[in-house]
C-alpha cells in the first residue's frame, strides 16, 4: 500500500442546523426542526469520523452559526466563504493542500475510507469518492486548481462525470476508491433507517411517530 502523505488535513463543509435552512428538501418529510436536528447530528458524525481517522487536522467551515455542542476542542471552526459549492470547497483545499474535503450527509463514509483517500492522494493528483446519485462526497488534490470546480452543475447527477472531464482536461491521475451513497432526500431517510444508525430521537415532523435513526 502506497505511504500516506504527512498529515493529511480533513475540511468538512457544513451548513449550520438552523430551522428552516438546514436539510430543506427534508422539511416536507421532517419539518423544519426535524430536519435542523438531523442536521446537527449528520454534523456530529462527520465530526467524530474524520477524527477518528486521525490522519491530520480537522476543520469545519461553517456556514452559519453553531451551538458549541456540535463541536469539541480539537476541530478548528472557519467561515465558509461567498460562493458556490465548487469556489467554497476550492478555497478549502487552498487553505491546506493536500486536504480531504467532505461535507456532512454522508453517513456511510467512515474512517477506514478516509486512510484510503489519504493513500491515493500519496501517488495521485486527485481522490473522489462519487455517490450514487451522480455526485461525490469527498474529493482532496495534492495542488488546489480551479478548472475541477468550474460550470459545474451543482445538486444535479452530472457532478461527478463533468468533473471527471474537467480532470482528464488537466491530464491528472485520480483515483475513485469507492462510491458510497447519501442523505438528500425523503426517500434516503429509510435507507438510514435500515442502515442501523438507532437512536431514540423521534421527529415530530412526521405524519406518525415514526423512530428517527441518527447518530451521536
Amino acid at each position: 500500500m502506497p505511504r500516506m502523505i504527512h498529515e493529511t488535513g480533513i475540511a468538512v463543509l457544513a451548513r449550520a442546523p438552523v430551522p428552516g435552512k438546514a436539510k430543506t428538501r427534508l422539511i416536507p418529510a421532517l419539518g423544519a426542526e426535524g430536519a435542523a436536528e438531523l442536521q446537527r447530528r449528520l454534523i456530529r458524525h462527520a465530526l467524530t469520523t474524520a477524527r477518528a481517522a486521525a490522519i491530520g487536522p480537522v476543520t469545519l467551515w461553517l456556514d452559519g452559526g453553531m451551538e458549541a455542542s456540535c463541536l469539541s476542542a480539537d476541530v478548528t471552526v472557519r467561515p465558509q466563504p461567498t460562493g458556490d459549492l465548487g469556489a467554497r470547497m476550492l478555497a478549502a483545499i487552498a487553505a491546506r493542500p493536500g486536504t480531504l474535503v467532505i461535507g456532512t450527509d454522508c453517513p456511510a463514509l467512515t474512517a477506514a475510507h478516509l486512510h484510503q483517500a489519504a493513500h491515493s492522494l500519496s501517488d495521485h493528483d486527485a481522490v473522489l469518492l462519487p455517490a450514487e446519485d451522480g455526485g461525490y462526497v469527498l474529493i482532496g488534490m495534492r495542488t488546489p486548481a480551479p478548472e475541477p470546480f468550474a460550470d459545474i452543475d451543482w445538486g444535479t447527477d452530472r457532478v461527478m462525470a463533468q468533473t471527471r472531464a474537467r480532470l482528464a482536461a488537466l491530464g491528472w491521475r485520480w483515483e475513485e476508491p469507492a462510491t458510497l451513497w447519501d442523505v438528500d432526500r425523503p426517500a434516503d431517510l429509510d435507507r438510514l433507517a435500515q442502515a442501523g444508525f438507532p437512536s431514540d430521537v423521534f421527529i415530530s415532523g412526521r405524519r406518525s411517530p415514526t423512530r428517527f435513526y441518527a447518530f451521536g
